[in-house]
């Protein structure tokens, strides 16, 4: 925020564009219906598919908070326009803390121990009164803390004019996000000051909070297994899709009036390498869990993974994992296991999340290419989506099932697509957006 910020060349507030405001709109209420349909005709269904669209867009939009926090902590300069993206993708994160209010209405369908109690030993834990002061007050905070973030960060471009041309709520949003601005700049160093001491907060509380969200909300659903990676592993997914949405962004508004010719390809080239980057390290935090779990052979811990992988992959193969890799020298391997559980799903999980960003990544040109960047963009987006569907519902719905490719779950996940898309257009093309100087 620093020199970049102090560069400003002009402050361009935009409209609302047509006809995609119309199509997000109509996305929107038609996932509204088939939500209210939904409950009627099958509710666990449709409360899967609302809490799985709610975890993934909660995950993403926290995701680009913490890099919004990084770029401050680091004294970032190269991302310039890409923070406005970045902005854009967090001003989600307050709605998640209503729409975490909403799926209080359905956590008898999700959650076991809400309906049965929880086993011998977790009662002080998985309690509603526990469950959701924890988890709506993580929510809370992070939304309440994202708003003071993105108002600090707006306040220096919509005091110096910005506000004048608009109108309506983004006008009424704006007064009063800048009142009693004077300009100058002493504050203008103040609200850098201010992004500075909040950013390390934010970074804290996520790791923390959010973690302890994703216990709750996800791990919880199986209440007998438990992983100590599995905050971190989730959490992190969210910020790599967050880089995903923001490197489709960057693609997409290359030539926009919203954004500017400040996406280089050199801004290009920076956040292609963190998707490279990030990708290895989610396979990494997976792996890790996994091996641990496999090690271990406890039926509380692998079942978790049974359900999802099938057997394939579990099988005992050697009591030690140099004797469990000499056996697959022969290549013993049985197509025929993926057919059982969600174990295909797995596999194009793995494909969309870390062997296409980084196989197609790997080379320097790739992550430079707009029409290479953004399709795998695209493929990442796709596969932490069905990943959030493979993490929740095969803790609910154990036999082979493709529910959640339904005519219900993809119109919910439609919905939720269009307002977040709605959410996005509004904080991008009505707040304004700013040209730097290009970064020495």
């Amino acid at each position: 925020m620093s020199s970049a910020q102090s560069a400003i060349e002009k402050v361009r507030p935009g409209r609302l564009p047509q006809p995609l405001t119309s199509i997000l709109a109509a996305l929107l209420a038609v996932g509204v219906a088939a939500f209210a349909y939904g409950l009627s005709s099958d509710p666990q269904v449709t409360w899967l598919a609302f809490h799985t669209n709610f975890i993934y867009f909660a995950a993403l939009s926290n995701g680009a908070l913490i890099l919004l926090c990084a770029f401050v902590i680091v004294g970032a300069k190269w991302p310039g326009p890409l923070r406005h993206i970045a902005e854009g993708l967090a001003a989600w994160v307050p709605i998640s803390f209503l729409l975490g209010c909403v799926g209080y209405f359905g956590g008898d369908y999700l959650f076991e121990w809400l309906r049965e109690g929880a086993v011998h030993g977790k009662e002080a834990w998985l309690n509603a009164p526990r469950f959701y002061i924890t988890d709506l007050g993580v929510l809370a905070a992070l939304g309440l803390l994202a708003m003071v973030f993105l108002k600090t960060t707006s306040r220096p471009l919509l005091g110096g004019g910005a506000a004048d041309s608009m109108t309506g709520f983004a006008k009424r949003m704006a007064d009063g996000w800048t009142t009693n601005w004077r300009g100058d700049r002493e504050e203008i160093e103040a609200a850098h000051a201010k992004l500075a001491k909040l950013s390390p907060v934010i970074v804290i509380l996520f790791a923390m909070g959010f973690s302890v969200f994703i216990f709750d909300q996800v791990m919880s659903m199986e209440q007998t297994w438990y992983s100590n990676l599995f905050g971190a592993f989730v959490s992190w997914g969210g910020i790599l899709s967050a880089v995903a949405a923001i490197s489709l962004m960057s693609v997409l508004h290359r030539n926009s009036e919203a954004i500017g010719s400040g996406i280089t390809e050199e801004r290009l080239h920076d956040i292609g390498k963190m998707m490279f980057a990030f990708s290895i390290f989610w396979m990494y935090l997976f792996f890790s869990q996994y091996l641990v779990i496999w090690y271990g052979n406890l039926p509380e811990e692998t079942q978790f993974f049974l359900d999802r992988l099938g057997p394939q992959f579990l099988n005992d193969k050697g009591f030690t994992p140099i004797e469990w890799a000499l056996s697959w020298s022969d290549w013993n391997f049985s197509w025929e296991r993926f057919d059982q559980n969600y174990a295909w799903l797995s596999m194009v999980v793995w494909a969309c999340c870390w062997l296409i960003p980084f196989w197609v990544l790997l080379g320097e040109k790739p992550k430079k290419t707009p029409w290479i960047l953004g399709p795998v963009a695209v493929v990442v987006l796709l596969g932490f989506w069905l990943e959030r569907n493979l993490l929740i519902w095969p803790s609910v719905i154990k036999q082979v099932n493709t529910l959640y490719l339904g005519p219900i779950p993809i119109l919910i996940a439609l919905g939720f697509f269009g307002a977040f898309g709605l959410v996005f257009l509004f904080y991008t093309r009505v707040f304004p957006s700013f040209a730097v100087e290009e970064e020495n």
